[in-house]
Formats: structure tokens, C-alpha cells, sequence
């Protein structure tokens, strides 16, 4: 534990107690400043992992983000974050915590430590060959997580290792390895803060890259937002309203008419019947671009 990076003292850091409260968190401020950058550096191996798990989405697989501690809360909240933003099915993004979801808001390290158990919440999820698995541990060493990795390994599903250690136990262990290293923490061994803030950049865009590659984005809108409260059906009829280029009042007949944002853009757009528009987008496989183009 002493050699990994996660674990190193942060010399700018090393007096942070002595500091005046503005001083203090000008430290923590400067550090975090070289989070992006540490993740930038991994964007060809982001962009490659990102591309296989939009494959198998399209096949109908699912995508799965196992951790434990910090990194499960962050797997659990990616995930959580799909229906409500994109109208995912909540099958299709699976988050995962060590310790299940009373580890979410209870310290359950324990459950970490025992590999089988992440086999075991997977063979639970019928987790198959067809899915794909982002196994996260900042350390790149929890032997929950290296469990699930190796048992999807063996079914030939695909794996994604994310951590923030070169040459982790994870990374060697995947099949794709992502290692943004943002370095020593400022409070040692923190990894809810840098490692977590470079985590969630990355898990940002893996489920966000994979909506805009299946289509639930046109332009930078999220056409597939449901109308299931006051603001989103605000935001609805404001999408219409630009992507279609009529009034709000407007946008407001089509979306009761349509039933949903994409068909209510595509039958102003193309002038077509909701029947004709829904059929397009059937045939676009839900691609509101390709549909236009048509």
C-alpha cells in the first residue's frame, strides 16, 4: 500500500493544518486544477472503451460500473443518473457497491475485501457475455472488484478497468485500462477527492458519450427528455421550440400531439403523422439526425 500513488504525501500539502481557512483552500483548489488534466491524457483509451460498450448497447447488452467505498457511490450515482436525464431503461446502466446500497450512506469497507462476492453480484444481475463491465477502484487493487473483472473476463464479456495507479493489479487485469493519475491527495490517502473528482470525469463521459452515440442527444439537447414533471416539460417544449423552429405554444400542440420529443420535432420538421414520424425513427434506430436527413 506505502509504493501506490494513492497513498503518497502531498509535499504542497504537508502543512495544510497550519494554514488560514482561505489559504487552506486555495491548496485544495490548486490540486484539484490538475484533475482534467490527468484525465485528458487518457482520452484515446476513454474514447476506445466508450466505442466497444456503444457496441454492445446496440446488441441489447447492458453496462455495469462495479466499486467499493468512494468508488461504488460513484459507480451507483452515475448509473442512478441515466433514467431521469436520458429515459434509459434502469436495466440498461447498472451501478454496483460493495456491500449493497446500505454501503451507500453506511461505511461497509469490509465488503471490499471479498472477491467472490463480486462474481457473485453479478451472476445475481444474470450478468452475461454480452454486457460490459467498468470495474473502478482508485487503488486499482480491491479484490471485490478484481473478482467481478476476473469472472466477466471468463465469460467473454467485455472489461474496463478504472483507477487511478499506474500499472494497477485492475489495469493489468482488464481488458481496457483507464488511469487518469492525478497524484498524491492533499489529506494522504483521501481518494473521495482527486481519484473521486477524476472518477467521475470519466464516468461523465462513458454514459454521457454512450447516449449521444445511441442517439438520445441531437445537437447538445436531450431529445429523449420525458415530460414526467413541470420542468421537464418546460425543457420539452423549449427543445421543440429550437430544434423545430416554432413558437413555444407551438411546441407545446406538437409535444401533446406527439407524445414525445423526437416524433414532436420530426413531424414538424418533415411534416409527417405521428404514426409516419414514430415509424421513421423506428427505421433511424431512434436517431433523430439520421431521421432528418432522410
Amino acid at each position: 500500500m506505502r509504493d501506490l500513488v494513492t497513498e503518497a504525501r502531498n509535499p504542497k500539502s504537508s502543512e495544510i493544518d497550519g494554514l488560514s481557512t482561505a489559504e487552506m483552500l486555495r491548496v485544495v483548489n490548486e490540486a484539484d486544477r490538475e484533475v482534467p488534466a490527468a484525465v485528458e491524457r487518457q482520452i484515446p483509451q476513454i474514447a476506445r472503451a466508450l466505442d466497444r460498450i456503444v457496441e454492445r448497447l446496440e446488441a441489447g447488452g447492458r453496462l455495469f460500473y462495479m466499486g467499493a467505498g468512494t468508488s461504488g457511490r460513484l459507480a451507483v450515482l452515475d448509473a442512478s443518473e441515466c433514467p431521469p436525464t436520458f429515459n434509459t431503461p434502469p436495466e440498461m446502466v447498472v451501478g454496483l457497491i460493495a456491500g449493497g446500497d446500505r454501503a451507500l450512506r453506511t461505511s461497509f469497507e469490509r465488503a471490499e475485501d471479498d472477491p467472490k462476492q463480486g462474481e457473485q453480484d453479478l451472476r445475481q444481475r444474470n450478468f452475461g457475455p454480452g454486457d460490459a463491465l467498468v470495474g473502478i477502484a482508485a487503488s486499482g487493487r480491491t479484490p471485490y472488484v478484481l473478482g467481478a473483472i476476473a469472472y466477466a473476463k471468463s465469460i467473454g464479456a467485455l472489461t474496463i478497468g478504472l483507477s487511478c495507479t499506474p500499472n494497477s493489479e485492475l489495469a493489468q487485469a482488464a481488458e481496457i485500462a483507464i488511469t487518469p493519475v492525478p497524484g498524491p491527495e492533499v489529506i494522504t490517502g483521501s481518494t473521495r477527492m482527486r481519484a473521486g473528482t477524476a472518477t467521475k470525469l470519466v464516468l461523465n463521459m462513458l454514459s454521457t458519450g454512450a447516449m449521444i452515440r445511441l442517439g438520445y442527444v441531437y445537437g447538445n439537447l436531450m431529445v429523449n427528455v420525458q415530460a414526467t414533471n413541470e420542468k421537464l416539460t418546460d425543457r420539452a417544449r423549449r427543445i421543440i421550440a429550437t430544434v423545430a423552429d416554432v413558437s413555444y405554444d407551438e411546441a407545446s400542440r406538437l409535444l401533446a400531439e406527439a407524445g414525445s420529443v423526437r416524433t414532436a420535432i420530426l413531424m414538424s420538421r418533415k411534416k409527417l403523422s405521428r404514426s409516419d414520424a414514430e415509424a421513421r425513427l423506428r427505421d433511424a434506430k431512434g436517431r433523430l439526425r439520421t431521421a432528418l436527413q432522410v
